[in-house]
């Protein structure tokens, strides 16, 4: 019989009183005429009182309204035209409207934040201003200002795209600055006390670069670039978010990051991601071995859905299925969807799981579904694949 841990696929909404005669009138009156009485004439002098009082209150509010009015409709102070010479600015991941206009007003691009954020109000796109930095021009009127910052052609930045690996990442960086290949990974193993990882990383930045847009500025540096990104990881991750779920599923903040690394290597949209975690979960409460593809690509340098038998005898730490427990680092920088996945897994029984298909990814905890699972994903690949691919290891997941 086919160990299951070993089978293909894991890394995968009253009326009124009655009637009174009237009484006689006193001696002196005529007929029907009743003398005035004092508490009637009392409230009149009050009502007449009251509205006299009501009439000075409109009054007063209407002179005052008069006299701000043209105070309340001053245009907020703005610059005509297109502006004069040349200013950096630098905007940062999550900015709001109001921070930049602040920014801006105060390095003389433009003459007030109102302005600014009364433009970025009439503007279809206005709160689309993406990360990054711009090159502007000192006396800006804010509308010019704002559209020279709607256009992500003029943002000097660099993104780093959520599962990237720490290789990925440095070859970016070199790119963007123009730098040797190899310089920023060389920063990162020169100045690792530099970075500010936590101390549970070790001084190991995968996991830790984390996925965002940041600025590039002309005193940006390979070391500055690492250091945001490890700023921002450490900000995301800040909290006890992470700790519960540590605690949650004995592991450390550590294991649970790895964790959120292989839900984001393993799916492609965040229920599925939610599952994954939950598998991982479940797997390891039960020492078994997680089997995961992603593991292996990840200590190989590569990205491959076909995993060889000979491949699940590399001789690496990274090897799921040859080494128990989780891998002995994040095997890439996870995104938010795969850090609340990690935090919040999904409610289930799932032991294993395989991709079908794109979009179609079945997670269950039997062995027997799980094999026929395996047989229509190889059926799948078969009808899709290149010819003569490499027989494919039993796995547990995809």
């Amino acid at each position: 019989m086919t160990d299951p841990y070993t089978a293909p696929g894991l890394t995968p909404g009253h009326l009124g009183a009655p009637a009174v005669e009237p009484a006689g009138a006193p001696p002196g009156q005529p007929y029907g005429v009743e003398p005035p009485d004092p508490r009637q004439v009392r409230t009149g002098a009050a009502c007449c009182l009251s509205v006299a009082g009501l009439l000075g209150v409109v009054a007063t509010v209407a002179v005052a309204a008069l006299l701000l009015w043209p105070e309340g409709k001053k245009a907020a102070p703005d610059f005509p035209g297109a502006g004069a010479g040349q200013v950096q600015i630098s905007v940062a991941q999550g900015a709001s409207i109001t921070q930049i206009g602040k920014v801006l007003t105060a390095r003389h691009v433009i003459a007030s934040t109102q302005a600014f954020t009364e433009a970025a109000a009439k503007s279809p796109a206005g709160d689309r201003i993406q990360p990054g930095t711009y090159t502007l021009r000192e006396k800006m009127s804010a509308v010019s200002a704002l559209n020279l910052l709607l256009d992500p052609a003029n943002a000097n930045a660099l993104t780093v795209p959520e599962g990237w690996r720490s290789g990925q990442v440095y070859a970016a960086i070199d790119a963007r600055l123009g730098l040797p290949a190899g310089t920023a990974k060389a920063a990162a193993e020169q100045h690792t006390a530099e970075l500010g990882l936590p101390a549970d990383a070790a001084g190991r930045p995968e996991g830790y670069l984390y996925p965002a847009t940041y600025p590039v500025t002309g005193d940006s540096t390979a070391l500055t670039l690492l250091q945001d990104m490890v700023k921002q990881a450490g900000s995301t991750l800040a909290g006890d978010g992470l700790d519960r779920a540590a605690a949650a599923n004995n592991l450390s903040p550590y294991g649970v990051l790895t964790v959120a690394s292989l839900a984001q290597a393993e799916a492609d949209n965040p229920e599925d991601m939610a599952k994954v975690a939950r598998v991982v979960y479940n797997r390891l409460a039960r020492n078994m071995p997680l089997q995961l593809d992603s593991t292996i690509n990840y200590a190989l340098g590569r990205s491959t859905l076909t995993t060889t038998q000979d491949d699940t005898r590399l001789d690496s730490p990274f090897n799921t299925y040859a080494h128990p427990g989780l891998p002995p680092t994040p095997i890439g920088n996870p995104g938010p969807d795969a850090l609340r996945a990690a935090v919040h897994p999904a409610d289930g029984d799932w032991l294993y799981f395989v991709t079908v298909a794109p979009g179609d990814t079945r997670f269950t905890d039997s062995p027997e579904q799980h094999r026929k699972n395996v047989d229509e994903f190889n059926a799948y690949r078969a009808r899709h694949a290149s010819p003569a691919p490499p027989a494919p290891a039993p796995r547990t997941g995809r």
